[in-house]
């Protein structure tokens, strides 16, 4: 029988002043000190449960409270969070979506070796990872760099390119996929704007007169430019000269000479710099920089800057000695 419920015989009503319990049970609160909680069921005056209820934010031993977050006995706690969940889960998914899109518009983007171009550097079926983010802070392709870039025009007119389907360009689309669509062609960097490139046949390729000792990055048992000798060419400004690791098999810029900029490539269709093989796993490497483009005196700038230092350097004693001259003339006189 629920606490201050009417009992089933018929008697006399409990008097309001003791809140609508048997005397006994009164008497028993009020020796307690305290008050049980109201259950569910309770129907009793709502002034009894005012005058001797516990201190706020105490928990009532008889009852459950309506906010407390523990599960009813029909589980609706638990359907409301399960419920919770789902309705965030949309919310989740379109941030991680902005945030690999924003990834691969800016910060990295994967793309997929389709050509044996730049063996042993790189296979068909690699996955590369291309730094985005550098080009947009105004630095340009270095010398010895493996750089993606898109189609100048004219070097992949021929290629046939797969039709992706819905899911592939989805993914394409922010990142998590190669692009099959667009045309880029990836190739190590090998002069840069005011170098002057050349290779003739059963040499060596030099840019400013410096040989390149490329044995460290080509395909095995190819020559440095035998298929295709080329130069002395003089790269403009804003522009790179590029030549694939596996010379004997790659259409690079000694084929594309006849086109406008003379096989060279604008630095504005260049995506950005190759830096790590991401897969398959067993192929993960970084791509660095051979150490034959840090060579002293490759750089067009300072060879060119020797010979005037160093004339200077000569001049300016005979301009002393000049004026040394001049002064005692004039005292003399």
């Amino acid at each position: 029988m629920a606490v201050g419920a009417r009992s089933g015989h018929d008697g006399p009503e409990d008097r309001p002043s003791n809140g609508g319990l048997p005397a006994d049970a009164a008497g028993r609160a009020e020796s307690d000190g305290r008050t049980r909680g109201h259950g569910p069921g309770d129907s009793g005056p709502r002034g009894f449960e005012s005058a001797g209820s516990k201190p706020p934010g105490s928990q009532p031993p008889g009852g459950n409270s309506a906010d407390d977050g523990s599960p009813g006995e029909d589980g609706s706690t638990a359907q409301r969070k399960q419920r919770s969940f789902w309705k965030e889960l949309p919310l989740l998914i379109g941030i991680a979506l902005i945030l690999a899109l924003l990834i691969k518009t800016f910060l990295v983007q994967a793309f997929s070796i389709p050509s044996d171009s730049m063996q042993n550097t790189l296979q068909r079926g690699d996955r590369v990872l291309v730094d985005k983010l550098t080009p947009w802070f105004g630095s340009e392709p270095e010398r010895g760099e493996v750089v993606v870039f898109h189609d100048p025009g004219g070097w992949l007119e021929d290629a046939a390119t797969p039709e992706p389907n819905a899911v592939q360009k989805f993914l394409s689309f922010i990142g998590l996929m190669p692009s099959a669509e667009e045309k880029d062609l990836i190739k190590r960097v090998i002069a840069v704007g005011g170098d002057t490139v050349e290779c003739k046949k059963n040499g060596p390729v030099t840019v400013n007169g410096k040989a390149l000792d490329d044995k460290s990055f080509i395909f095995e048992g190819n020559s440095a430019c035998d298929d295709q000798p080329f130069g002395p060419i003089h790269v403009p400004e804003g522009r790179i000269w590029v030549m694939g690791d596996h010379r004997q098999n790659s259409l690079d810029s000694r084929y594309h000479q006849e086109l406008p900029g003379q096989g060279t490539v604008s630095v504005d269709e260049v995506v950005g710099r190759a830096v790590l093989v991401a897969w398959p796993v067993n192929r993960w490497a970084t791509l660095p920089v051979p150490k034959t483009f840090d060579q002293p005196g490759l750089n067009a700038a300072a060879a060119a800057a020797v010979p005037g230092a160093l004339g200077v350097a000569g001049a300016l004693p005979l301009v002393f000695w000049r004026r040394r001259r001049l002064t005692r003339g004039r005292t003399a006189g």
